[in-house]
């Protein structure tokens, strides 16, 4: 049989692609994938198992409709997707590129990007991780982007861009700036979605992923009717399925539920912030996410030894040297990380 070189056939754009790999590594405490420690009490109807063999509803009314109350917005500005990252992938493939975002930022904008094989730019956040308006304004004027994408509260980072700064790139730039608000719901500062009717050329990207419904895979996009016509002339159909559909309905049902488990989440996050800052050789940075980026010597040696004693962060050095990404877990969950970061700082001092 005659040997296949699959590479040679790949298009030239993901001959270089690395694979995303979301690694499962077995621990007893998990804070590296910025889930929820929260999983909400949720309830399918007996008669929606009984429907299975039907294809889900492929614009999911019910659940716009929802959302457009909740958002007090019309159900034409609201886009379903198969989690945020489809969402991202039907935006770029509607609107092509160059793509723009400050790096470093959520790695799917650059790596969607590439995969549509269009141009994506990353400028340097500065040193305090806010955006350097002055670089973003110029790389705009001088690229004119199709697509700018701004992650507020910012992952890995953990904090907000400045409002001020974020409406002077909407107003400068010709194309989309899209606002991803997937930790909004820890944030102090207000959403993006009232000032949708201010500016046409904004959308903003929610997802009910980092509230407890992660194995979900939904997101969704709020944008003027025409944006979201032309990302659903691409959207694949039936992308949401009707489990998703229905237990993210039945969470927004049980909206004290939701925003209790938020509260606990932040509660827990400045309690953790202040410990982690009490102790020498950690500095962690203002958060405003559900995370906490910290950085420490030897960061990815710290990383391996918290595996070894059963605890899973995430290691960022590659993007910010010697940082960490710890997820704010349970009480327990943030004690047992705390005391096993301590007790590794403790020995090698």
């Amino acid at each position: 049989m005659k040997t296949l070189d699959f590479s040679a056939l790949a298009r030239q754009n993901i001959r270089s692609l690395t694979a995303y790999e979301a690694k499962e590594i077995p621990c007893n405490v998990k804070l590296d994938a910025n889930e929820s420690p929260y999983a909400p009490n949720l309830a399918i109807d007996p008669a929606l198992i009984a429907r299975l063999n039907r294809y889900p509803d492929p614009q999911g009314a019910a659940l716009k409709n929802a959302l457009a109350k909740e958002f007090r917005v019309n159900c034409s500005t609201l886009l379903l997707g198969n989690g945020s990252d489809e969402i991202i992938l039907n935006i770029i493939t509607a609107f092509g590129g160059p793509v723009l975002y400050p790096v470093p930022t959520f790695s799917m904008y650059g790596i969607i990007s590439q995969t549509v094989g269009v141009q994506g730019i990353g400028i340097p956040l500065q040193r305090d991780f806010s955006l350097d308006r002055k670089k973003m304004i110029a790389a705009i004027r001088k690229l004119q982007p199709q697509l700018v994408f701004l992650s507020s509260p910012n992952n890995p980072t953990g904090n907000t861009f400045s409002r001020t700064d974020i409406e002077d790139i909407l107003r400068v730039t010709s194309g989309l700036v899209v606002v991803d608000e997937a930790y909004q719901p820890f944030s102090s500062q207000r959403s993006f979605v009232p000032d949708l009717a201010k500016y046409r050329n904004l959308a903003v990207l929610r997802t009910f992923s980092k509230i407890g419904l992660a194995a979900l895979r939904l997101g969704y996009l709020i944008a003027d009717p025409g944006l979201i016509a032309e990302v659903n002339k691409v959207r694949l159909p039936y992308n949401v399925n009707s489990l998703s559909q229905a237990l993210a309905l039945d969470a927004m049902r049980r909206k004290a539920e939701m925003k209790a488990s938020v509260k606990n989440i932040v509660a827990e996050r400045k309690r953790l912030a202040k410990e982690l800052r009490s102790v020498r050789g950690i500095t962690a940075f203002p958060s405003e996410a559900n995370f906490i980026l910290l950085q420490v010597a030897d960061a990815e040696g710290v990383y391996k030894k918290l595996i070894d004693t059963g605890v899973l962060v995430r290691y960022l050095g590659s993007a910010i040297s010697n940082t960490l990404r710890v997820t704010i877990g349970t009480p327990e969950e943030n004690a047992a990380f705390f005391a096993a970061l301590k007790n590794i700082l403790k020995e090698r001092s």
